[in-house]
């Protein structure tokens, strides 16, 4: 069966931060996860590169747009194996084969009767790149998200249809479209408030792609880059287009919960204008937040810094943590000292130590074979399983957790070193080792997809016929 996972596409206007590691790393765990239990997946992520935002950032530095785009588009692609994502592509807006993809299916739009010119007009944040009405305004034409003064803007521009979907999305969102509920009901929300045609090209800008049936225009950048999703598929694999595999298999696409509106009520409008099947779901993931409970901003200086992270504990601490410390989904505070709290409490005392012990007392008490005896199974894979398939990632994980605890109280009740002093009490003890390399063996198959490093050397180590000592997983920290 083929799976197919995306996440957002990242403006390439500043570098990476935790944002575009966290919604990667949610993705890059269910295309392993999916992976491992034998589905064809396939897992896409990459950049956002046209657009006002980008053409104002290069225009500040004194460069072009496609320069400052090659420049930030490759830390982007830098990132990807340094948190460890298995993505199966890397797609960049500005790559040819997009552009001419998206000509191909807006002007299929415009055929199809959803497009008309008029004149725009209306208070316009250039950082979201969007047009906000009064309901998304803070005080005195201020922008919700970024907090800085809206401009007002008029153009004579070509318009979308998008009031002629309304009975269709409200429909769709009837469905489980958009998950969790929490999120589907803010885009219930914007559906009720009655929707409005809006501008689907630029005549002011020329940075972006260029509107097959007018030249003077650009496609306003959110048309671009919702179709990303579509058109890679168009050409991701050399010489062979799997639209036909992945776009009609369950398709899950990830993203921020700031870019909600875009991707629940335009982006399924403009598939339905062009005649393209919908999505199976948008799953909407909400903001990590700084030590002052404000999405975390540079400029406000409360960003947890991936790069340090992983410095100092390693990329599958950094992995776990994300995961472990907030429900997906929902928003949450992230810290460099609960970063540690987990690191030590979990990786290294609960999960490392247990690996090391069994290891260990195997070694010491049979020789490093694992004793050919009936374990006990503890298995949660069910629970986990289901949890995963509709994006509980943080419930998987505690659901995992919830057997390395049980292993960690089985040794003490077990207490191997007591049964190995009893010559009488041998099959206990086999029985006992056996039942912690079982399961251990399944823990280490239900936290790969999230801590790949580190548990493929804990498989690799107990898939062996005659085990041996490995070096701590997690090694504890130095103290000053």
């Amino acid at each position: 069966m083929a799976f197919y996972v995306t996440t957002p596409i990242y403006y390439v206007n500043a570098a990476p931060h935790l944002g575009h590691a966290y919604s990667t790393i949610g993705a890059d765990i269910l295309a392993r996860h999916m992976r491992q239990r034998g589905e064809d997946v396939f897992f896409l992520t990459g950049t956002d590169e046209h657009g006002e935002p980008v053409a104002q950032a290069a225009e500040r530095e004194g460069v072009t747009p496609r320069d400052l785009a090659d420049r930030n588009a490759a830390r982007f692609q830098d990132l990807m194996p340094r948190i460890n994502a298995s993505n199966d592509f890397f797609i960049r807006t500005s790559d040819p084969r997009h552009v001419a993809r998206v000509q191909e299916v807006m002007q299929r739009v415009h055929d199809n009767g959803h497009v008309y010119k008029g004149l725009y007009e209306g208070w316009y944040c250039p950082r979201c790149a969007d047009f906000k009405s009064e309901a998304e305004q803070g005080p005195d034409h201020t922008c919700l998200i970024h907090r800085i003064a809206l401009t007002r803007e008029e153009e004579e521009n070509y318009f979308f249809q998008l009031s002629a979907f309304q009975e269709r999305l409200e429909q769709l969102h009837e469905t489980d479209f958009v998950q969790p509920s929490t999120r589907a009901n803010e885009a219930k929300a914007f559906i009720g408030q009655w929707l409005q045609d809006i501008s689907l090209t630029r005549g002011k800008i020329t940075w972006g792609v260029t509107v097959p049936w007018d030249d003077s225009h650009v496609f306003y950048v959110w048309f671009d880059a919702l179709l990303n999703y579509y058109t890679a598929l168009s050409y991701a694999r050399p010489g062979e287009d799997v639209t036909d595999t992945f776009w009609g298999a369950p398709t899950h696409h990830l993203i921020g919960k700031d870019i909600l509106k875009f991707h629940t009520i335009y982006w399924p409008a403009l598939l339905m204008a062009a005649g393209i099947d919908l999505p199976r779901q948008v799953f909407v993931h909400g903001f990590l937040l700084g030590h002052d409970n404000r999405k975390m901003s540079k400029s406000d200086g409360n960003v947890l810094d991936p790069f340090e992270v992983m410095e100092k504990f390693g990329t599958d601490a950094l992995r776990f943590y994300l995961m472990r410390d907030v429900a997906f989904g929902e928003d949450g505070a992230v810290s460099m000292a609960a970063v540690e709290r987990r690191y030590e409490s979990e990786l290294a005392n609960d999960l490392g130590n247990l690996a090391s012990r069994t290891i260990s007392m195997i070694g010491r008490y049979r020789d490093g074979v694992v004793p050919d005896a009936e374990p006990e199974d503890f298995s949660v894979t069910q629970a986990f399983d289901e949890q995963m398939a509709s994006f509980a990632i943080y419930d998987a994980l505690e659901t995992a957790w919830t057997l390395v605890r049980r292993l960690n109280r089985y040794v003490e009740e077990q207490a191997p070193w007591a049964l190995a002093k009893d010559p009488d009490k041998a099959p206990e003890l086999d029985r006992a080792l056996a039942t912690l390399a079982h399961n251990l063996r399944e823990v280490a198959d239900l936290l790969q997809p999230f801590m790949p490093a580190k548990m493929d050397v804990l498989l690799e180590a107990l898939a062996k016929d005659r085990l041996e000592k490995i070096e701590p997983l997690f090694p504890k920290l130095a103290t000053a």
